[in-house]
């Protein structure tokens, strides 16, 4: 059970939430519990939307952005951000069970793929302390100075759902993960 007020539905959520939700609605075919609980603040709704709508038209391609999701959460602890992204990375994202798995580790069995989470994890772990050679890695890999912009702004993202959701324990609505064997 969430540790603050989920609004049951749309018609439930504040006033200036509303609209932004039934646009997920329309996107997704429903809501799901992390729209609904950050619906609370129409303002980081907004926010939320506005920066996952403008990486979404970025050159990163939504495999690269799914496996970005899943290494952060990984490494946060977010089992609901586990969920979802497990859910989308093998539904709209298209990436096999095996390819999941390797984000959640980290890396990917495609080089470039594999250069873009590990340094994702860098940011992560280091809480955006990188070195030069991580830099010159990432350049290394093929990624230009917008996507590495690009790759930060999703561990960005990321790291703001998840701190979302451990601290307000959002209800999973997805098909929840299990835990990575060591």
């Amino acid at each position: 059970m969430s540790r603050i007020h989920t609004p049951a539905s749309i018609h439930d959520a504040p006033e200036a939430s509303k609209g932004s939700l039934e646009a997920v609605n329309k996107l997704l075919g429903s809501v799901p519990n992390l729209f609904r609980i950050v619906a609370n603040s129409p303002e980081t709704l907004e926010g939320y939307l506005g920066l996952n709508g403008a990486l979404g038209k970025g050159s990163l391609s939504p495999q690269i952005r799914e496996r970005i999701a899943l290494a952060v959460a990984q490494i946060n602890g977010c089992n609901y951000c586990l969920a979802a992204h497990s859910y989308l990375g093998t539904n709209l994202a298209r990436l096999s069970k095996a390819e999941i798995e390797a984000a959640r580790r980290g890396t990917s069995s495609d080089a470039k793929a594999a250069a873009a989470v590990s340094f994702a994890v860098k940011i992560t772990r280091n809480r955006g302390a990188v070195s030069d050679s991580d830099l010159q890695a990432i350049r290394d890999a093929g990624y230009s100075d917008a996507e590495i912009v690009e790759i930060i702004g999703n561990v960005a993202l990321n790291t703001l759902t998840n701190y979302i959701n451990e601290v307000l324990g959002t209800e999973i609505d997805f098909p929840v993960v299990d835990t990575l064997a060591a």
